[in-house]
């Protein structure tokens, strides 16, 4: 492995205490309290060098949550091997993603807003819209392979890798509104993820094949 030289070394410093000063700030205040100029004062840097690395408190809270997504994505890959049936790997699979939107529920909605509406140009919007589809890929591997093995009478007509890939965005589409749904006090006598639970089991069943 090659060493990293003095200027790398700095570089790396400066991001990872950029990181961890906008994750301290979102957690304990909220995104619309905190300012830029608080992370550059926190993480001990000027706000020219904190724009180098992010150029808005959007991009700031992508590079912070972007990291989450990717721990809740890995860990529900790994949870859906060991569970028995489709219903419940595809549970498996966003239950991750869920219980951690549990954890920053007051900032999960701009979250969302700024993977939606963000700046196209920004490299931490980009790595968020992969990290969606790595997720929808997850989910339709898991519908693909259930559908694969099921036997003739249960499989429905039509292309499976179109109808997974479908189902798959559905499924992400509930995720999604069961994040945000705290935020907006939407559907205020339900909870989100016992809702989310319940219409991801329903639409499992409508794809196809289940267990």
């Amino acid at each position: 492995m090659a060493t990293l030289g003095r200027r790398e070394r700095s570089k790396l410093d400066k991001e990872q205490r950029i990181f961890q000063a906008a994750e301290e700030l979102f957690e304990s205040q909220g995104f619309e309290a905190v300012t830029t100029q608080a992370v550059s004062d926190r993480a001990d840097v000027g706000t020219g060098t904190l724009f180098r690395y992010a150029a808005t408190k959007g991009e700031l809270l992508l590079m912070v949550y972007n990291h989450r997504f990717a721990d809740a994505i890995a860990a529900g890959r790994r949870d859906a091997t060991r569970a028995d049936g489709l219903a419940s790997a595809v549970q498996a699979a966003v239950a991750p993603l869920l219980e951690a939107g549990r954890s920053f529920s007051h900032n999960a909605m701009v979250y969302q807003r700024e993977l939606m509406f963000g700046d196209p140009t920004d490299r931490f919007r980009a790595e968020g819209l992969a990290l969606v589809a790595e997720l929808e890929g997850v989910l339709t591997s898991l519908l693909l392979t259930a559908r694969a093995s099921a036997g003739p009478a249960m499989r429905a007509p039509g292309d499976d890798a179109v109808a997974a890939r479908r189902a798959a965005r559905s499924i992400f589409a509930v995720v999604h509104l069961a994040l945000v749904q705290p935020a907006i006090n939407a559907f205020p006598d339900t909870d989100p993820v016992a809702e989310a639970r319940a219409q991801i089991a329903q639409i499992v069943r409508g794809y196809g094949p289940t267990s």
